[in-house]
């Protein structure tokens, strides 16, 4: 049968866990490929990250963006080093990806996958998405640090929102609401940060008259991260800034069964730039090489980079794989409570998509 769809992916398994689980993550798209033919997925791979660092003094070539750009999209798999400060390896690939190609949009998805266990006494319908801006905000990486090292020193951290900037991460997330006819939940701290956040609560509620038919409200971020492990069912889209979205993504995570349930996506919604697709469990070195990772965040993010590249339908087959094999006992690695392997859990996917659908 011909190939009618071919994608190219620059994958970057980076550091720790990262090339474990996403080793799992490509066997899975491996397997599709296998059951449709008409697909076909053509991996490159860079050893960039924290070693290529220590070799070369980078965490990625001087024209690694302009190598990346001919990709359909990025498949990473995870940053981070004991032996490289944190900030080193986060600016030198990480943010240096999202930032080059305008990643502007991070979307987290939470939902409790049945067979999962929750940490939550009575977790009901666990089941949001978070749109987190994901280019300026706090981690714009601006500020100054002034008189170092003296009695006096002062250091400023610049938080950036442009009008720009604001209002295009809200507007796609009241555009992915309608879409679901789910509403949208503002993640705010307006009565604290009198500049940043009054200015972002006042563009929510213009872009919120141009979407009259979804609902909107307001909560500040402090009183949302209670209501997300007391009544998690309250949220469906949540849009919010870098910095309160990468803290209640993680609070997300965690009441969906932990971070190796976690997958993001970086994504540039115009496509003029590949988006980049990752677990965001970090690097967990101290399990690395063990088979103890949970790669199910990885495998999600998989999912996550083919729905973005118009396989919506192989995009629900895997989530629904990993609620088949998750249900029949087949993922239990010990960050859930069971004894289950990195690789057993990728080869459990593979069968249940093997079984419904070969």
């Amino acid at each position: 049968m011909r190939i009618m769809r071919e994608y190219k992916i620059g994958v970057i398994p980076g550091d720790g866990i990262g090339p474990e689980v996403i080793k799992e993550g490509i066997k899975v798209l491996e397997k599709i490929s296998e059951i449709d033919r008409e697909i076909c997925f053509r991996f490159e791979t860079f050893p960039w990250g924290s070693e290529y660092y220590l070799q070369y003094g980078r965490m990625m070539p001087d024209d690694g963006l302009e190598t990346l750009k001919h990709f359909d999209a990025i498949y990473l798999g995870a940053v981070g080093d004991p032996r490289v400060r944190d900030d080193i390896t986060l600016r030198g690939l990480l943010l240096k990806i999202r930032q080059g190609f305008d990643q502007y949009v991070n979307l987290r998805p939470v939902k409790l996958l049945e067979g999962i266990p929750s940490p939550l006494r009575d977790p009901r319908k666990v089941d949001m998405l978070i749109v987190r801006e994901n280019s300026e905000g706090e981690y714009a990486g601006c500020g100054e640090r002034l008189f170092p090292g003296k009695e006096n020193e002062v250091v400023l951290q610049t938080g950036v929102f442009s009008k720009k900037g604001t209002e295009r991460i809200i507007r796609y997330a009241f555009e992915k609401a309608r879409k679901t006819g789910a509403g949208v939940t503002s993640l705010s701290k307006g009565n604290a940060l009198n500049y940043s956040m009054v200015f972002w609560d006042e563009i929510f509620e213009q872009v919120s008259r141009d979407f009259p038919d979804v609902p909107a409200k307001t909560i500040l971020i402090d009183a949302a991260c209670m209501m997300a492990v007391m009544r998690p069912e309250e949220f469906q889209v949540v849009v919010t800034s870098n910095l309160f979205g990468d803290i209640f993504s993680d609070i997300g995570a965690a009441i969906g069964g932990g971070m190796g349930m976690a997958a993001g996506a970086n994504i540039n919604p115009e496509r003029k730039y590949p988006s980049m697709f990752e677990p965001v469990h970090g690097s967990a070195p101290d399990i690395a090489g063990t088979g103890k990772a949970n790669p199910v965040a990885a495998i999600w993010a998989a999912s996550q980079m083919i729905e973005f590249l118009g396989e919506e339908k192989w995009s629900r087959k895997i989530l629904a794989a990993i609620e088949s094999a998750a249900v029949q006992g087949m993922i239990s690695t010990p960050d859930i409570g069971g004894t289950g392997s990195t690789e057993g859990v990728g080869e459990a996917v593979c069968r249940e998509l093997a079984k419904k659908y070969l």
